[in-house]
């Protein structure tokens, strides 16, 4: 995949809960040993990344958002971090606890994850899912 592809694979590739805080744990490992082409660490609504994150910033960022997904999904299992593959991951997406919405069913307007590593340059995912122009309309309407 290029990096052109990143948009259409976020929104329609397949992607799979780590459903056992055993399966996240597998999925980072995995992560941490497919570092061949490097990862891009983005947080969804902070600038995208133009750079892949040196194996260093990789791992601190999983330990952190380990420890974070632990403390504030105060659940038996995982279930809010999904991969393409998680024997050979290249997009993960990972939910912010305090943010699920419709995480893990249908919806026409899912909640953006928090946070995504991604083996493709990601683009900005915010404004890649503004709403649509009726949408702002209505809003501009209202407020002018």
């Amino acid at each position: 995949m290029d990096a052109n592809n990143f948009l259409e694979f976020f929104k329609t590739g397949r992607f799979v809960a780590a459903r056992k805080w055993d399966d996240l744990d597998r999925l980072w490992e995995a992560v941490q040993k497919n570092n061949n082409e490097g990862w891009y660490v983005y947080a969804v609504g902070e600038e995208p990344p133009t750079q892949i994150a040196d194996i260093e910033k990789l791992d601190a960022f999983i330990a952190e958002v380990d420890a974070l997904l632990r403390k504030e999904h105060d659940e038996d299992y995982c279930g809010i971090v999904y991969a393409d593959d998680h024997k050979n991951p290249s997009l993960v997406k990972i939910f912010d606890p305090n943010n699920l919405g419709v995480v893990c069913g249908f919806s026409d307007n899912p909640p953006l994850p928090g946070w995504v590593l991604s083996t493709l340059q990601p683009v900005d995912l915010p404004d890649a899912f503004l709403p649509p122009g009726s949408r702002k309309r209505w809003w501009q309407k209202i407020f002018s």
